[in-house]
């Protein structure tokens, strides 16, 4: 299960995550509003994890863009807030359980496992056109054809597998493969690109990774016609 921390108190939002991936959940964490709307309306994730006060966008405005966008991942929002008033307001912008600072660990994970019984069981695969990857192999297969993908190409591939036709900025990919302190440049998405473009066609893909100049990249499936 993959979850989205949006916290702006670094420290809390890392304690989380480290509870978290101890879990076994797949975790990621951005520090502002604006940062988690354009990660959360990607529409990867089985849960959003928000705080309320935070820069360049609160939680409730992000809550209520997140349900306008159609998305409809489970919220939990945190907050210090604890009037009966803030609560109705993060309800009624979108958010389905409102914990209050500070919390006991157990009732948050209480809390994260009532939210995610309703998503279901996590998928082992995902594909799109003929070709699928295999999270637990890092395969790639596109009919009798496979190939194993390195570290960071499964990461990149399983990405755009799960965005398909959606844009994906290399700033985004940089955050999203390297993580927000790495020394790594857009050169290096543009080199993982070219690798994964090399092992589609090897395979006999009939998908394609599709450049749009300053919005960067999505799959399309190739016409045979």
């Amino acid at each position: 299960m993959k979850i989205l921390i949006i916290e702006d108190e670094k420290l809390l939002a890392q304690s989380i995550a480290l509870l978290l991936k101890r879990k076994g959940f797949d975790v990621e964490c951005v520090y502002d509003g604006k940062t988690g709307e354009e990660y959360a309306l990607l529409g990867i994730y089985d849960l959003l994890i928000m705080d309320v006060m935070m820069p360049e966008l609160n939680g409730f405005e992000l809550a209520k863009t997140v349900r306008e966008k159609r998305v409809t991942t489970p919220i939990l929002m945190l907050t210090a807030k604890s009037e009966v008033e803030d609560r109705i307001k993060g309800l009624n912008a979108g958010a389905d359980y409102y914990l209050t600072k500070p919390f006991d660990s157990r009732e948050l994970l209480a809390c994260i496992n009532a939210l995610l019984r309703r998503q279901g069981n996590e998928v082992d695969e995902l594909s799109f056109g003929n070709t699928s990857l295999d999270l637990s192999t890092c395969i790639l297969q596109a009919n009798d054809k496979k190939i194993r993908l390195s570290d960071r190409e499964f990461d990149m591939m399983r990405f755009l597998l799960q965005t398909k036709e959606k844009n994906i900025s290399k700033e985004l990919l940089l955050v999203r493969i390297w993580g927000f302190d790495s020394n790594a440049t857009e050169n290096h998405v543009e080199v993982y690109i070219g690798f994964l473009r090399k092992k589609l066609l090897s395979i006999g893909s009939n998908i394609r990774i599709e450049a749009i100049r300053r919005q960067g990249y999505h799959l399309e499936l190739i016409d045979n016609d």
